[in-house]
């Protein structure tokens, strides 16, 4: 089944290849917040426990699936040779804080707002941070399809496909930790679904986006990784695990974070 899976994207073309991927992302973060429908409440544990379990892939897969294939494509010694990754790391990282200073949205816990002030409606503010978070996650696969179309050989098949395997894993509870509290605040489980789901409708733009500009301007690939890595690590630190450290539940999230850091470097390693 697997040797079906990558014959199939090594013979796709890549933007088709890194729109199929991120959709099956999409379509896993619905799975996770068609939750809604069954549940209308959640524990604060239970929340904080994936969370935690969500930055652990998000950091493993900035490492293994990112930085490292970067550095290891850079043809520089010494020094020399992580500066693109440094760059690129940086710019990411700028990026997504230029936005979250100027782009009006609510925190994941959908109490705390950020960027300029606004008259916006709550649920306005709630799309814009669902946007702003999952940019990042959808620009890392497709620029990693994107670099095997290039054929760079540090950018294999098996490392795309497993760091979307990873990013799926992670969204299913993402799905669920959007939706629930948003019906346990009063919208309805219908709504509270759609923008559970939509959570990762800008994956497929990013991730098209991202296999787009790798493809055609194959110079940027070490570049473009780093920068989806930088991205990825800020929302991480900047949101995710400070969220997880505001009630009794550190020590779960924490071992929740240990245990995604474990499956994403599992599926990177082992499948490529």
């Amino acid at each position: 089944m697997f040797d079906s899976i990558v014959q199939w994207f090594q013979q796709a073309n890549p933007i088709m290849a890194a729109l199929v991927a991120t959709l099956f992302t999409w379509g896993v973060t619905a799975l996770g917040a068609s939750f809604v429908f069954f549940f209308n409440n959640m524990s604060r544990a239970a929340l904080d426990g994936m969370l935690g379990f969500t930055g652990g892939i998000m950091v493993a897969a900035s490492f293994w699936s990112l930085l490292t294939p970067a550095i290891e494509m850079t043809p520089y010694e010494g020094f020399a040779r992580v500066l693109p990754a440094a760059g690129g790391f940086l710019m990411g990282a700028l990026f997504i804080f230029s936005i979250d200073k100027f782009l009006p949205h609510l925190h994941i816990n959908f109490e705390h707002s950020e960027g300029t002030k606004t008259t916006w409606q709550r649920t306005t503010l709630m799309a814009l941070a669902i946007t702003l978070h999952n940019i990042p996650e959808g620009l890392a696969i497709g620029v990693l399809f994107g670099g095997v179309a290039a054929g760079i050989p540090e950018a294999s098949i098996a490392s795309a496909i497993a760091l979307t395997i990873g990013i799926g894993i992670q969204n299913f509870p993402e799905g669920i930790a959007i939706s629930i509290p948003l019906r346990r605040m009063g919208m309805s489980k219908t709504k509270s679904f759609m923008y559970g789901q939509a959570s990762a409708l800008v994956e497929p733009i990013a991730g098209v986006l991202g296999a787009f500009a790798v493809h055609f301007f194959t110079p940027l690939l070490p570049y473009a990784l780093s920068f989806a890595a930088g991205a990825m690590i800020f929302v991480v630190i900047e949101e995710v695990i400070p969220e997880t450290q505001q009630d009794k539940h550190t020590d779960l999230a924490t071992l929740g974070f240990i245990g995604g850091f474990i499956v994403m470097m599992m599926l990177d390693v082992g499948l490529s």
